[in-house]
C-alpha cells in the first residue's frame, strides 16, 4: 500500500448525496480479486452518460458517500482511477473502513467546509497535521499510523513475523494439542 502524508491538487466534485457503491463500481465489473484494474470502471454508468469526472487526487462528495453494499472494490476503483483523498460530510461506515484498509483517506468535514473547498477548486490534505487547508479533521491514531506508513493488514501481520515463527516452532516442539473441550 502506498503511504499517504500530503495529498495536494485540484478537486473533483460529486455534488450528490447518497452515492452508493454500485454507482462507484457496478457489480458486473467485479469479477477479479486483484486490487488493480478497476479504475476504468469507476463511475462507469455516469461517465458513459457524459458525466465529467476528472481524475484528480482529491474527491469532494455529498453526504453519505459510499452507502449501499460493502464491496471492497469501490475503494479499489477510486484509488485506481486516481483519487487518494475523499472529503464528505459523512461516509457509510463499512465503505470508510474499506477505504482506510486500502490506502484511500476518507475525511469528514462539515458541509460548509466541503462547499468552501469546492469553491476554491483545489486543496492540500496534510494527514500528519490532520488538516485540509485550514480545516482540521479527526482520524483514529491507529488508522493515521497505518496510512502514513503505507501499512495494510498483511504488512501489519508481517511486522510480527518473528513472533509468529517462534510461536509456531514452540507448537511443533510440544506436539499437537490433545486437550478435549
Amino acid at each position: 500500500m502506498e503511504p499517504i502524508n500530503v495529498v495536494e491538487g485540484p478537486v473533483t466534485v460529486i455534488d450528490q448525496e447518497d452515492v452508493d457503491t454500485d454507482q462507484i463500481i457496478p457489480a458486473r465489473f467485479m469479477k477479479r480479486v486483484e486490487r488493480t484494474g478497476f479504475g476504468e470502471y469507476c463511475f462507469h454508468e455516469w461517465r458513459a452518460n457524459g458525466y465529467d469526472l476528472p481524475a484528480n487526487p482529491i474527491l469532494v462528495a455529498g453526504a453519505n458517500f459510499g452507502c449501499g453494499s460493502s464491496r471492497e472494490h469501490a475503494p479499489w476503483a477510486l484509488m485506481d482511477y486516481g483519487f487518494r483523498a475523499l472529503i464528505s460530510p459523512n461516509f457509510a461506515d463499512i465503505f470508510k473502513n474499506n477505504c482506510t484498509k486500502n490506502g484511500v483517506l476518507p475525511i469528514e468535514l462539515p458541509k460548509e467546509q466541503c462547499d468552501e473547498i469546492v469553491r476554491r477548486g483545489s486543496a492540500k490534505v496534510d494527514l500528519e497535521a490532520q488538516t485540509v487547508d485550514e480545516f482540521p479533521f479527526e482520524i483514529d491514531p491507529e488508522i493515521k499510523r497505518r496510512l502514513i506508513g503505507g501499512l495494510d493488514d498483511i504488512s501489519i501481520t508481517l511486522q510480527s513475523e518473528d513472533r509468529i515463527a517462534a510461536y509456531e516452532a514452540a507448537r511443533e516442539r510440544s506436539g499437537p494439542d490433545t486437550t478435549k473441550v
